[in-house]
């Protein structure tokens, strides 16, 4: 019973404000938690280059191949990244309450995603 107290309490709180402002701060949360997934395409490089420049230094001869497969590991791991930016950006910008300057940011982070 006091958990359905805490949660009328919590929504009659909410009806306070006006519904603008609601879907504009629940879209900057959403946009905040949707780059989170920027951290896993940061920490998978950098253990990447970590171990090709230990490749690098223990047979120097096939640098060029352990240089071109490490870039391109880079790459594929980055497509998650680049997509949680593009999503963070339309939950921001894709909303109908943003102006038409909006639908212009959310048409070049589209572009941007597709490659």
């Amino acid at each position: 019973m006091l958990e359905v107290n805490f949660i009328v309490r919590f929504l009659n709180w909410l009806a306070s404000f006006e519904p603008k402002v609601l879907v504009l701060a629940a879209s900057a949360i959403g946009a905040g938690l949707a780059m989170i997934a920027g951290i896993g395409p940061g920490i998978g490089q950098g253990y990447a280059a970590g171990k090709g420049a230990e490749a690098v230094s223990i047979n120097r001869k096939s640098s060029r191949q352990v240089t071109m497969v490490m870039l391109l590991g880079a790459a594929v791991a980055e497509t998650s990244g680049i997509l949680a930016l593009v999503v963070a950006i339309i939950i921001l910008y894709g909303n109908p309450l943003v102006s038409l300057q909006g639908a212009g940011i959310v048409l070049a982070a589209s572009a941007i995603g597709a490659g």
